[in-house]
C-alpha cells in the first residue's frame, strides 16, 4: 500500500487550486466553487477514513511530501517503487530538451562517432546560450496593472550534457561562472553556481557498435541483413556489438528518477535517440512509439509535467533555411509510418492532431538522425 497524508494547509490549498480544480469533474466550473466543493469532498472522506496499521502488511506512508515511513517492505520491485516515490514532489518543474548543434558527422551522413560541431552547429550553440541566459535562467516580475517588468533576477538552473564532444561544444557559450545565494523549498540557503555543467555518460547516444561512423548507405551495402532487421523492428534491434533502444531505456532509468527529483529548470543537451526515450516517458507514449518521435535539430523542446499529463512547447532557434543540407537522410522505412506519425502530433492543448506538418514529417535536415 501507498498512503499519502497531507496536513499542511498551505500545501493542501496550493495542490487543490493547481491540480484538483482542473480535473474533468470541475470542467467549466468557477474555480472558487470547485475549490469549496473539493474541500467538502475531503471532509466527507476524512469522516470515515482510517489510516494504515502495521498489521495490514507492507506499506509506504508519505507525510506532506517530506516525511516517509516504510514498513515491512522487501524485494526488488517494492523497493524500486519506494525509491521512485521518494523522488517525487509537488513543485512545478520544467525541462528544456535539445539536440546538440549540427555536427561534422551530420554533414557527412555518418551516425555515431565523436565529431565536433559544424559552422551551423557553432551558430546554434551561440543562440542556445542566449536563450539559456535570457529565458531559462531568469525570472521576471511584472506589475499586475501595467504589465511592465519591474524586476529581473536569476533563478537556479541546471545544465546536463552527454560525455561526447558535440554536446559539450554546444554548451560552450553558456555562462557557467555566475554564482548567487539560492533558497530551497525547505528553507535552506546554498551558494548556487548557475548552469554548472554535468556530463553524464548515460546521456551518450545509442552506440552503433560495428556500424559506428558509417552512413546508412554503407550499412545497407556491408551489412544488408542487419539493415533489414533494423527496418523491421527498430525498438528491439541491437547493432552488432552495440546497443538497442531497449538497452538505452534501461540505462536511462536512474536519470529519469533524478529528473523527477529535480526542482530547478533543467537544460539537457543530448542526442536524438536519448531524447526520444525521455520525451516518450514524460509524454506518456508507448515504448514502440519512442523510436519514431521527431526531435529536430535547432529546436528546444520545453516539457512541463503536471498531474494529468505534460505540457509541450517547441521553440525553433535556427530555421532550416539558415542551414545547408546535412546529407544524413535516415532510410525511409526506418522513419515512422504515416499512421504512427499522426499519433505523435499534438496541438497547443496537448490534443492529437489529425495529420503532421510536412516539415516535421519530411524534413531531412532538421530531423537528421543520430542512430
Amino acid at each position: 500500500f501507498i498512503e499519502s497524508v497531507c496536513t499542511d494547509a498551505t500545501l493542501l490549498e496550493e495542490n487543490i487550486r493547481t491540480v484538483k480544480v482542473r480535473t474533468p469533474d470541475y470542467k467549466s466550473m468557477d474555480s472558487e466553487v470547485a475549490f469549496n466543493d473539493f474541500n467538502q469532498r475531503r471532509a466527507n472522506y476524512a469522516s470515515v477514513y482510517e489510516s494504515l496499521q502495521d498489521d495490514e502488511g507492507s506499506y509506504l506512508q508519505v507525510f506532506n511530501s517530506k516525511k516517509f515511513v516504510v514498513h515491512n517492505m522487501r524485494g526488488y520491485l517494492p523497493l524500486k517503487v519506494v525509491h521512485f516515490v521518494m523522488n517525487l514532489h509537488t513543485l512545478p518543474r520544467t525541462f528544456y530538451l535539445t539536440r546538440h548543434g549540427q555536427s561534422e558527422y551530420n554533414l557527412l551522413g555518418k551516425i555515431g562517432g565523436d565529431s565536433g560541431l559544424s559552422p551551423n552547429g557553432i551558430e546554434y550553440a551561440k543562440r542556445l546560450a542566449h536563450y539559456a541566459e535570457t529565458v531559462i535562467g531568469r525570472v521576471e516580475t511584472k506589475d499586475e496593472k501595467t504589465g511592465e517588468t519591474t524586476c529581473i533576477k536569476m533563478k537556479p538552473a541546471r545544465l546536463w550534457t552527454s560525455t561526447l564532444r558535440r554536446t559539450k561544444e554546444t554548451a560552450q557559450f553558456i555562462q557557467k561562472n555566475n554564482s548567487f545565494e539560492a533558497k530551497w523549498d525547505n528553507g535552506d540557503c546554498v551558494d548556487w553556481v548557475q548552469f554548472r555543467p554535468m556530463a553524464r555518460r548515460n546521456l551518450d547516444e545509442l552506440y552503433a557498435g560495428m556500424c559506428d561512423g558509417m552512413t546508412y548507405k554503407e550499412i545497407e551495402q556491408r551489412f544488408p541483413d542487419e539493415f533489414l532487421r533494423r527496418q523491421s523492428d527498430k525498438l528491439a534491434y541491437r547493432y552488432p556489438r552495440g546497443e538497442s533502444y531497449m538497452d538505452v531505456t534501461l540505462r536511462l532509468e536512474p536519470l529519469a528518477h533524478e529528473m523527477e527529483r529535480t526542482r530547478e529548470p533543467l537544460l539537457m543537451i543530448g542526442h536524438q535517440g536519448i531524447l526520444r526515450i525521455l520525451y516518450a516517458y514524460f509524454m506518456g507514449l508507448s515504448r514502440s512509439e519512442a523510436p519514431y518521435v521527431a526531435i529536430p535539430l535547432n529546436h528546444v523542446i520545453v516539457l512541463s509535467p503536471h498531474a494529468y499529463g505534460c505540457h509541450e512547447e517547441r521553440i525553433c532557434l535556427m530555421d532550416k533555411t539558415e542551414m545547408l543540407k546535412d546529407g544524413q537522410d535516415e532510410p525511409v522505412t526506418s522513419m515512422p509510418m504515416k499512421a504512427m506519425a499522426n499519433k505523435l502530433k499534438y496541438d497547443g492543448n496537448n490534443n492529437i492532431r489529425s495529420s503532421p506538418s510536412s516539415q516535421e514529417e519530411e524534413d531531412a535536415i532538421l530531423n537528421a538522425p543520430s542512430c
